[in-house]
């Protein structure tokens, strides 16, 4: 009977799995459609010296389609087009295994508190995906500030920028910004997938009077995707503006000195430079994660 019992949990959990993976696929690939000129002034943005050369957000875009058009806001799209598609895939099957892992312990159903681990464990685990992607992105956006520096050749795509970074400086060269990019996707994917199945189960109340995430419709799915994103940066923004610095520029040698050079800049209540290009991802975050997890829903239904 435990035999049986095993190749019955064996059978059920394969597709499961596989579904997952689609499904994030799909809804990864709804996020960079919809958010990828957004992170292009966000980082632009983030990765500007000092003096800033935008006064601000709408003062960048302006600057970008004046001078590169619409097309320079999707700069970059090739990586996480490729990459971020991989790359939610895996944090929605990573997320799926571990709340199916904090289940087998337990036949009562998972809290809130398990539902929000799970998702900080599964951004652990991207983080290792999203790292080399990131970084070939931010590389991409930038470029057109080192235009003018002597003996730079602008990367013709993210493949050439990646073989090229692999050449310079090998695999670690790929996975600068790891340690920091680790400490800003577990609390972000911690109140990621937290407060989606919070609101979730908030709108299915005010419906039907039923605390039940799962009779969720694509409405609810939709807002509490939108406010799931925007609580994902609110704890975790200074660690990506720390992130792309490091990415952007190796005259640091490590994020701590990428994060003590930001505070020198924030002396006398400039603490703004820690939120640089905070607007545009907000700006983003609501419909690019509402698209991620309508689409994902649907996927996992029509499968």
């Amino acid at each position: 009977m435990e035999t049986v019992g095993v190749t019955e949990d064996r059978q059920e959990l394969v597709p499961r799995a596989v579904g997952d993976f689609i499904a994030g696929t799909m809804g990864g690939w709804a996020q960079v459609v919809v958010g990828h000129p957004f992170d292009t002034i966000k980082v632009r943005m983030q990765t500007q010296p000092n003096p800033p050369i935008y006064s601000g957000g709408m003062d960048c875009l302006r600057a970008t389609l004046k001078g590169e058009g619409a097309a320079g806001l999707y700069k970059g799209v090739t990586s996480p087009l490729a990459g971020i598609g991989f790359c939610n895939a895996v944090v929605f099957a990573a997320n799926g295994f571990f709340l199916r892992l904090l289940q087998s312990n337990s036949s009562q159903p998972l809290t809130l508190g398990q539902k929000a681990m799970a998702g900080g464990l599964a951004g652990g685990v991207m983080s290792f995906l999203n790292c080399p992607v990131e970084l070939l992105k931010v590389k991409l956006q930038t470029q057109h500030a080192l235009a003018g520096v002597a003996g730079f050749k602008p990367y013709t795509g993210v493949f050439n920028c990646g073989v090229r970074t692999f050449q310079e400086r090998g695999i670690t060269g790929l996975y600068r910004g790891l340690g920091i990019t680790i400490l800003r996707d577990i609390p972000s994917f911690y109140a990621y997938f937290g407060l989606y199945e919070g609101m979730k189960s908030v709108f299915v109340y005010r419906r039907v009077g039923e605390f039940d995430g799962s009779k969720s419709n694509g409405v609810e799915q939709f807002l509490a995707g939108g406010l799931a994103g925007i609580s994902a940066w609110l704890g975790a923004y200074p660690q990506d503006v720390i992130k792309s610095r490091v990415q952007m520029d190796y005259t640091y040698k490590s994020a701590r000195e990428a994060a003590r050079a930001l505070a020198q800049e924030a002396k006398g209540g400039n603490w703004r430079v820690f939120f640089r290009g905070f607007a545009p991802t907000i700006l983003r975050a609501f419909p690019a994660n509402a698209a991620t997890f309508v689409v994902y829903e649907w996927t996992v239904k029509t499968l």
